[in-house]
């Protein structure tokens, strides 16, 4: 422990007592000699301005007058283990979309770098040793910022939105509720005026934003939460069918340990087979999750469910089973 983790330690200790410390005690917590407490003490009260005080035969505390505002320790203090979740954190915030909010963690970036590469730390490893892998994540696009900050101020948003499954362009007026970040990619949750429902759209597939002068409908956590987090996946709405999914022994060792949903159920049968519990509403996400697990798993219920992971199963193979043509080259079906 050095110089400045002990202060840091020392003025916690104080801060959160309302008797005085004995000093045997400090010394035992900060881990250092009676001649290097006294440093601190007298380096504390110099230059940090601490109020310390000292009771000879009680120990020591801070002097608390009435109306006095607690002593807090001048600037931003961090320990090394504070400061290495605090590098974890901006990171993953930085991994999030690279440049996507670079502009505005450049300075936090560049200071917390820098203390980690301070030789009293013993930090400047943390740089190398810490890495985020992002996986068939999409470019957000020009219209994340506007998005948040309709978002966060509370405004309506016009959009021009090219949806994915119909592959028409729609213009849409929505009020935001959340921005949603789902796999290495983002969403904004949003009540939609024109079909008078709560909706998501894929913050990649807006071809424009304006940010309206007009308050956004607000709706109650409650209410969002059951609609977005009741059902599998980001396909939103009330969950209304169960999914039960029988993993191999081998398989369940990693699945029993896997969050699918938060409502979800599973069990270890007899024969050492896991079973998987999942509510859901739409299917297509869960069977893109299922098929991940090849002969691993089987879709027990329900039927519908089943004959779906079925027929994508059959048409996968069918594409490995083309007839050779008169080249000898195998004929692709898509």
């Amino acid at each position: 422990m050095d110089k400045y983790e002990r202060i840091y330690k020392l003025h916690n200790i104080l801060a959160g007592r309302r008797v005085p410390v004995e000093i045997g005690e400090l010394l035992q917590a900060l881990d250092c000699s009676e001649a290097t407490f006294y440093r601190l003490i007298a380096l504390m009260r110099d230059f940090l301005k601490a109020p310390i005080e000292c009771d000879r035969n009680r120990g020591y505390y801070y002097r608390r007058q009435p109306g006095d505002e607690a002593y807090e320790l001048p600037g931003l203090w961090f320990t090394a283990k504070e400061l290495q979740a605090l590098f974890v954190f901006e990171r993953l915030l930085a991994g999030l979309e690279p440049g996507l909010l670079g502009e505005h963690l450049a300075p936090l970036g560049r200071r917390i770098t820098e203390l980690l590469q301070h030789k009293r730390l013993g930090l400047s490893e943390a740089a190398r040793r810490i890495r985020i892998v992002s996986l068939a994540s999409r470019p957000v696009g020009a219209f994340f910022q506007v998005l948040a900050s309709a978002t966060l101020q509370r405004r309506r948003v016009r959009v021009r939105y090219h949806s994915r499954s119909r592959n028409e362009v729609v213009e849409r007026e929505i009020s935001p509720q959340r921005m949603t970040h789902y796999r290495d990619n983002w969403y904004v949750d949003a009540w939609c005026h024109h079909r008078n429902a709560l909706r998501s759209f894929s913050v990649d597939r807006v071809m424009e934003a304006t940010e309206l002068d007009l308050p956004a409908l607000d709706f109650q956590d409650s209410k969002l939460d059951e609609y977005y987090a009741s059902a599998y996946g980001i396909f939103a709405g009330k969950a209304n069918k169960t999914a039960v999914l029988h993993f191999s022994p081998e398989r369940a060792r990693w699945v029993a340990d896997e969050r699918w949903h938060p409502q979800q159920v599973g069990q270890f049968l007899t024969d050492g087979t896991y079973e998987l519990r999942i509510p859901y509403r739409d299917e297509r996400e869960l069977v893109m999750d299922i098929l991940r697990h090849g002969g691993d798993v089987r879709v027990i219920a329900p039927k519908t469910l089943r004959k779906t992971v079925q027929e994508t199963l059959r048409r996968a193979l069918q594409n490995y089973e083309g007839q050779p043509d008169p080249a000898g080259k195998e004929t692709r079906r898509f």
